[in-house]
């Protein structure tokens, strides 16, 4: 007679979940809030939360691993937005350390994070984006001359997020401020054609698109202050656009995230023209987790609630280890 023996499967209250949070780029602040938000949230759900605001003091290597070793986590929930948390750097490290982690693996979040690279790709796989062209920083940043899209246009460092040194430029007099705004952040600049339309965002929760939100920022577009202050901009659930128009769309983000490689969760942002034809602005592999974020507010119409949604991508992350072998 064969003695069977059960082993009890952890629970994922068990858990030590690590949230990782700020970081050295441009978005630090922001990564704080997002990290203290996921960190409540994740409280609430019964986790056992361990708080890493990462630092440029831990940027040698063998510092940040030493610093993840002692955490002794079992799995990392990253908070980190732009930089070395969005462009497959983190992702990388943990996969060679085996912490599973929330989110994309490191070819996603790099392609998504280099727009130019994202672009080629989604133009490849018939993804509709915006007309573009990117501008290396050399010599010089008084680059003008060398834009060959018609006004407006609008002008993004290449690899950052928050809408950080953006600019739409309607006047040629304007286009080498802009340009020297974006080089501060980037030794890429993206110059994108201005699409007037409705401004929507996408998010993708596992297989499934989640409602569209429809964004009217009280600027002149959602910039860093209409993102992150409160009644700075509305967002609207359903968007105010057709219900084809709305699947559409959502067919679209799905597409643009699956072409990129994109895993468990991402938000696709979009204009849908005036002729309604929705293009592609950019996939983020990190949203943010803040009290006026995109992600958790769709999450929450789709039956969602912040906790549960936390406590979710934690389970996707420790299932997709076990499931894919990834790492």
């Amino acid at each position: 007679m064969k003695l069977k023996i059960r082993v009890e499967k952890p629970k994922v209250e068990a858990l030590r979940v690590g949230v990782l949070m700020g970081g050295w780029s441009p978005e630090r602040k922001i990564s704080l809030v997002s990290g203290e938000k996921a960190a409540e949230g994740l409280k609430k759900a019964g986790l056992a939360v361990t708080v890493l605001d990462l630092t440029a003091a831990d940027r040698p290597e063998k510092k940040l691993i030493a610093k993840l070793k002692k955490a002794r986590l079992d799995v990392a929930f990253i908070a980190l937005h732009g930089g070395y948390g969005e462009n497959g750097g983190i992702q990388t490290l943990l996969e060679r350390l085996g912490i599973p982690y929330t989110g994309s693996g490191p070819l996603a979040c790099g392609l998504a994070m280099q727009k130019a690279c994202a672009k080629l790709v989604l133009e490849a796989n018939q993804v509709p984006t915006a007309p573009w062209q990117a501008l290396e920083r050399k010599g010089s940043v008084n680059r003008a001359s060398e834009v060959t899209l018609k006004l407006p246009v609008v002008v993004k460092p290449a690899d950052g997020g928050s809408a950080i040194g953006v600019t739409i430029v309607r006047k040629k007099e304007q286009l080498n401020q802009a340009l020297k705004l974006a080089f501060r952040y980037s030794y890429w600049v993206l110059v994108e054609k201005y699409i007037p339309g409705t401004e929507v965002t996408v998010g993708v929760l596992g297989e499934k698109a989640l409602p569209v939100i429809e964004i009217v920022p009280k600027n002149e577009f959602y910039d860093l202050d209409a993102k992150y202050t409160p009644g700075k901009s509305t967002h609207l659930i359903p968007a105010r656009i057709s219900k084809a128009l709305t699947k559409k769309t959502q067919e679209i983000g799905k597409k643009a995230g699956k072409v990129l490689g994109c895993e468990d969760f991402y938000r696709v942002d979009l204009i849908v023209s005036k002729k309604g034809e929705p293009q592609v602005l950019e996939v983020n592999t990190v949203p943010g987790m803040t009290g006026t974020s995109l992600f958790p507010e769709a999450a929450a119409k789709a039956g969602y609630p912040f906790p549960k949604l936390l406590k979710h991508l934690t389970l996707l992350a420790v299932k997709k280890r076990k499931t894919k072998g990834r790492f």
